[in-house]
C-alpha cells in the first residue's frame, strides 16, 4: 500500500494526498501517518509546499471522517436493530451506548485520529449514535486540522529521518489500539458483572 501511496502523490501531488485521505479515514488500508509524514518529507525536499499540503491533508481527513459520520447515521441504526440480538444487546443497552456516545463519544473523534481502529470507526459510531452535526463538525474538524499539522510538521523537521518516526508511531499506535480495546471490553464486561450482581 505505501507503494501504491507514493505513486498516487508523485502522480497527483496535493489531489492524491486527499484522496488517499479519503479512503483511509473511510476504512481502506490506507498507511495514514506514513502518508502525512511522507508528505512533510516532501515539503522538506522542496517538492510540495507546506500549507497546500496541510490543507489537503485536513480536506481529506475531514471528508472521510464525514463520509463515515454519514453512514453511521444512515446505516448504522438499521444494522443495530437487524443484528444487535446476535450479540445479546439489548435495547436498554444500546440506549446506554446511545447516551455515553452523545456525552463522550464527541472526545473520541479528536483523539481517535491518533490512534488506528478508534480513527476508522469513531465516526460511524458518532452518526449511528445519532451526534449533533455541529457537534460532530466541531469535534471531528478540530482532530483533523491538529493530527495534519502534526505529522505533516514531523515529517518535514525530521527530513532525512522521516521514515524512521512513521514506522515507530505505526507500531506504537498499534499497540494502542490493542489497549484501548481491553480496556473498553473490561469495563463493559466489570459493568456488566457488577449490575447482574
Amino acid at each position: 500500500m505505501k507503494e501504491l501511496a507514493l505513486d498516487w502523490i508523485a502522480r497527483y501531488g496535493y489531489a492524491g494526498i486527499f484522496f488517499l485521505l479519503v479512503f483511509g479515514i473511510v476504512g481502506a488500508p490506507v498507511p495514514d501517518e506514513w502518508l502525512l509524514t511522507f508528505s512533510g518529507f516532501l515539503v522538506f525536499k522542496g517538492t510540495l509546499e507546506f500549507i497546500p499540503a496541510v490543507a489537503a491533508a485536513f480536506a481529506g481527513s475531514a471528508s472521510g471522517i464525514s463520509i463515515s459520520y454519514a453512514l453511521g447515521r444512515i446505516f448504522g441504526p438499521w444494522l443495530l436493530e437487524k443484528y444487535a440480538h446476535w450479540v445479546h444487546v439489548t435495547p436498554t443497552r444500546l440506549n446506554e451506548v446511545n447516551d455515553w456516545a452523545q456525552r463522550w463519544g464527541r472526545w473520541a473523534l479528536p483523539i481517535g485520529y491518533f490512534v488506528p481502529v478508534v480513527r476508522h470507526l469513531s465516526a460511524y459510531f458518532a452518526g449511528a449514535s445519532r451526534l449533533n452535526f455541529r457537534t460532530f463538525v466541531i469535534f471531528a474538524y478540530s482532530g483533523a486540522i491538529v493530527w495534519s499539522l502534526t505529522f505533516v510538521s514531523a515529517g518535514y523537521f525530521l527530513g532525512e529521518g522521516w521514515n524512521r518516526l512513521s514506522e515507530r508511531i505505526s507500531t506504537e499506535s498499534a499497540v494502542a489500539a490493542v489497549i484501548i480495546v481491553i480496556v473498553a471490553a473490561l469495563s463493559i464486561l466489570t459493568r456488566t458483572l457488577w449490575r447482574k450482581r
